[in-house]
């Protein structure tokens, strides 16, 4: 059964815990977890650290951290700030600025037209870019004795260039020789609470098609050639989740009723995974391929951008501080 199950969700902590809710225990996959109460941060560290975790959790070989803030969706500019100096601490773990010189490739992957795909975009439009001015007119044109190049691009998407992303990206990093390259991306999640209040960072890249074995599209350092740092957000769940959300929501009340309490037995028979692939039958075909997005999405998706791109801005700026 488990084979088959297959929810949609680009998060490493929900494939895990999809298992945990089943009692499999997955071999060569390491969970630590980390609860800041005073700012209600919760760091979920995911390491899978064989290949055998690898096919297991369908994802590669890498760590993955998650930080879930509910209040992430709440227009706080302060609390804001405080997400952006946590994403900044563990941007750190991944990217080493205390090279001189050190060159990074910021790509803004997504459609720029479809909200909940414009996060990659957003965020590039509010970067610090300095690669062309410290090529143009050396380091002390930024008023430092170590100035990183930062480059960006959003590469759009194939309908609208014709091209794969990985090759327009294959083709900057052969021209410009990166050091390393941060992508982002809008993400699917499994749990609609998690929507547009969690943020991912991986050391894998980005492997958009290999949850159905299109592995062609993949950005990572086999593709390109350069280490690939994903950060993602997850802004849109698929219809099988909210009807799953639905369905737990209503076994609890049936709990609660003496004449129903029979059929919340049968449904608490099923496991996670038993209980998907009956809703996935119920609710197709027409509703098999819809994806929902919370209905303030413009003004959240704006707000998060800024929140990772101010972060980034500090990581960056912040290696100019090492090396004085």
């Amino acid at each position: 059964m488990i084979e088959k199950y297959s929810v949609r969700t680009d998060l490493a902590l929900e494939q895990k815990e999809r298992f945990e809710s089943d009692n499999v225990e997955v071999q060569g996959v390491v969970l630590e977890e980390d609860y800041d109460e005073e700012r209600e941060i919760r760091i979920t560290t995911v390491k899978i650290e064989t290949e055998n975790g690898a096919k297991t959790m369908g994802k590669p070989v890498g760590t993955y951290i998650t930080m879930e803030a509910p209040n992430m969706t709440v227009p706080d500019d302060g609390y804001h700030e405080e997400i952006s100096v946590e994403l900044l601490k563990h941007m750190k773990q991944f990217v080493n600025l205390k090279k001189e010189d050190y060159s990074v490739l910021v790509v803004g992957l997504g459609n720029r037209k479809v909200t909940p795909d414009a996060l990659g975009p957003y965020v590039v439009d509010n970067l610090n870019i300095t690669r062309h001015i410290v090529k143009e007119y050396g380091k002390y044109a930024m008023g430092e004795d170590t100035a990183h190049l930062i480059s960006a691009i959003v590469p759009g998407v194939m309908g609208q260039t014709g091209m794969e992303t990985v090759e327009i990206i294959r083709g900057i990093v052969n021209e410009t020789k990166p050091d390393i390259i941060i992508a982002i991306d809008a993400l699917a999640a499994r749990s609609s609470r998690r929507l547009n209040s969690t943020i991912q960072i991986a050391d894998t890249g980005i492997n958009p098609g290999s949850g159905v074995g299109n592995h062609r599209n993949a950005i990572t350092r086999e593709t390109v050639g350069v280490p690939v740092i994903a950060i993602g957000v997850p802004t849109v769940v698929d219809a099988a989740t909210i009807v799953n959300d639905t369905m737990e929501n209503l076994i609890n009340a049936l709990e609660n009723s003496e004449t129903l309490r029979g059929v919340s037995v049968v449904m608490q028979g099923y496991t996670a995974a038993e209980k998907y692939e009956l809703i996935r039958e119920l609710i197709s075909p027409h509703l098999n391929g819809l994806f929902v997005t919370p209905k303030d999405i413009d003004e959240t998706v704006k707000r998060i951008s800024y929140t990772i791109s101010e972060s980034l801005n500090m990581l960056f700026s912040e290696g100019h501080a090492h090396n004085q």
